[in-house]
């Protein structure tokens, strides 16, 4: 166990929907969900504002929905926008060490004894105040929470305590104290199964847990789980941070806004998942063995398929023809709701890569992705708001970027009915004008993020 509070964990606040305030004024100080914007999507994000009426991540988007007032925008995802923030953010980390663990695209450890730092209590007090201030600066207001410890497990628990834009230092020989009057639900290793059985015996704080002996633990969980939660009870935690995490897998899954049972209509959709999955290897500069199908019924069950090559690839109509006859084995004759991608067993080279240099690529399947439920806002109601009638072009979903020949960048307020809404305005903008369009019109284009320095 270290003797200076060395480790930072730095957590961006609700990043999905922060970056969504930051690009779209007209939203800011309002309740923002981010995730799927179908029936049966779920949100990946709520807004502070939007937390207050209960909405939270994993939660159904119908459900929040129900619980989040008129107003509330309901956002498909914009991952180039939110990956180009976190490059921001790493950067910044990467300036304070040359240990950063990258644990998702919001949130990091940094090891700042393998810098040249002040460790002292007042040291890194001071350090984690300029680091919050610079990461708001350099991503146009984004703010991150930070904790500071001597392990791992005690800086994340002290990221989380005083979120957003919270700080909390712990002082060495201090972490007992923090975490006593804590819920067992703030330790990693403790999930809702495991809280239910400590609540039936009494447990419910950190400290509780701490006050039962090793053995009984043991003898309840058993010895792997059962040792853990003693020693995190007692803030025994020596993980180290590691600069690099290996990537295991690559996937895509979509969730249908209705089940389907159409085998062709199931076949164009792998056909979208496997470009996306080929796409993301390619870009990462890997390539993988292992194929694996996922799919899930209406009632939640969920089977996985899986097949090996004898050579791998990121080629994404190998990865479409491997996953085609995995579907082949499955009864889908009551429809899916999910249907997902995969390929593990990464490696940095691709035996397709000479393969490709001899033979033309294969022709790629022919499919237009499934629109969006339609959505359609109007100047005086939310972003989001269903509607019935057709919805617009797949492109048009409730707000991605997006160029117009004459009014200029704006982002998908609503989209249906044979129409497109767009509201003008970016980062460094007021609130900007919407106006509606023809879902087809030439004069309007999809775009990349703003900047917004």
């Amino acid at each position: 166990m270290r003797d200076t509070a060395s480790i930072l964990h730095v957590d961006l606040d609700a990043m999905f929907a922060s970056v969504e305030q930051r690009d779209k004024p007209s939203l800011r100080g309002r309740p923002v969900v981010v995730g799927g914007t179908g029936g049966r999507g779920v949100v990946a994000t709520a807004s502070y504002e939007a937390r207050a009426y209960g909405a939270r991540s994993a939660m159904p988007v119908a459900e929040a929905r129900r619980r989040c007032p008129p107003g509330t925008a309901f956002l498909a995802p914009r991952f180039a926008a939110y990956r180009t923030t976190s490059r921001v953010v790493m950067d910044l980390l990467a300036e304070l060490s040359p240990l950063v663990e990258a644990v998702s695209i919001d949130e990091a450890y940094v090891d700042l004894a393998a810098g040249d730092h002040d460790l002292t209590l007042v040291g890194v007090t001071a350090l984690a105040t300029r680091l919050k201030a610079a990461i708001a600066t350099a991503t146009g207001g984004v703010t991150g929470s930070v904790g500071a410890g001597t392990s791992k497990l005690i800086a994340k628990i002290g990221s989380d305590l005083h979120k957003p834009d919270g700080l909390t230092v712990v002082a060495p020989g201090a972490e007992r104290d923090l975490l006593g009057p804590l819920p067992v639900t703030r330790l990693s290793g403790v999930g809702p199964a495991t809280a239910e059985r400590l609540r039936r015996s009494g447990v419910h704080t950190i400290a509780d847990l701490a006050a039962v002996g090793r053995d009984d633990l043991v003898d309840r969980f058993g010895q792997a789980h059962g040792a853990g939660l003693f020693r995190l009870a007692h803030a025994d935690d020596d993980r180290p941070v590691v600069a690099e995490r290996e990537t295991k897998s690559v996937s895509a899954e979509e969730t249908f806004a209705a089940d389907i049972a159409d085998r062709t209509r199931l076949a164009a959709e792998l056909g979208l998942l496997a470009t996306q999955v080929g796409g993301r290897l390619r870009a990462a500069g890997l390539s993988g063995r292992t194929i694996t199908l996922k799919a899930r019924y209406f009632d939640f069950t969920t089977i996985t398929r899986s097949t090996t090559r004898a050579q791998p690839t990121d080629d994404a109509q190998g990865i479409l023809q491997a996953a085609r006859r995995l579907l082949a084995d499955i009864d889908v004759t009551g429809g899916l709701r999910l249907l997902g991608v995969g390929v593990s067993g990464l490696s940095e080279f691709a035996q397709d890569d000479l393969l490709s240099l001899l033979e033309p690529p294969a022709p790629q399947p022919s499919a237009s992705p499934a629109a969006d439920p339609p959505a359609f806002g109007t100047p005086d109601g939310p972003p989001g708001t269903q509607q019935p009638g057709p919805a617009g072009p797949p492109g048009w979903r409730t707000g991605a970027d997006v160029r117009h020949d004459e009014y200029g960048p704006g982002w998908v307020w609503g989209s249906g009915l044979g129409r497109v809404t767009v509201r003008f305005e970016g980062p460094s903008t007021g609130p900007g004008p919407v106006r509606t369009f023809a879902a087809g019109d030439p004069r309007l284009h999809p775009a990349d993020p703003p900047g917004w320095t």
